[in-house]
């Protein structure tokens, strides 16, 4: 097993089934590396944004990525630290980079968090569901912009 497909299984494995969000895909436009516009028509809660992000059940970023969320232990070190992402991205490139990140890398192992349609071995449960809704998306660019080193 290679080990992109090593951990995508851990990351479905630790999401256990309930991270998936049944919904309705919000139209979005993509303007070269960013959707410039937030998902849901307003800005997303910073707070919520980084319960999300250190949540081990929701959004499983720390699996990959280490950030300045220092009461969480065993950050992952496979990706960019999002310690000072708002300084690196625009809100509308930290949107993109959570909604199709394969649309910048098509090699990226980072998971597509508001996609359904073309994905590979998606499991029964996962179908036609996005991972994260518009609103936590929202939320997590919020906090991500606030990150600036």
């Amino acid at each position: 097993m290679t080990a992109r497909a090593l951990l995508l299984a851990a990351w479905l494995g630790a999401l256990g089934g309930s991270g998936a969000v049944a919904q309705d895909i919000r139209p979005y436009v993509v303007v070269g590396d960013a959707i410039p516009q937030a998902l849901t028509g307003q800005p997303g809660d910073p707070a919520r944004g980084r319960a999300i992000v250190g949540n081990r059940t929701v959004g499983l970023c720390l699996l990959c990525h280490s950030g300045p969320i220092p009461e969480e232990r065993f950050q992952g070190t496979m990706s960019p630290s999002l310690a000072g992402a708002g300084s690196r991205w625009s809100p509308g490139q930290l949107r993109l980079r959570m909604v199709d990140p394969a649309r910048l890398n098509a090699d990226t192992i980072m998971p597509a968090y508001y996609r359904v349609d073309g994905l590979q071995r998606v499991g029964r449960n996962f179908s036609g569901k996005t991972i994260l809704s518009a609103q936590q998306i929202e939320d997590v660019v919020a906090y991500l912009a606030t990150l600036k080193e």
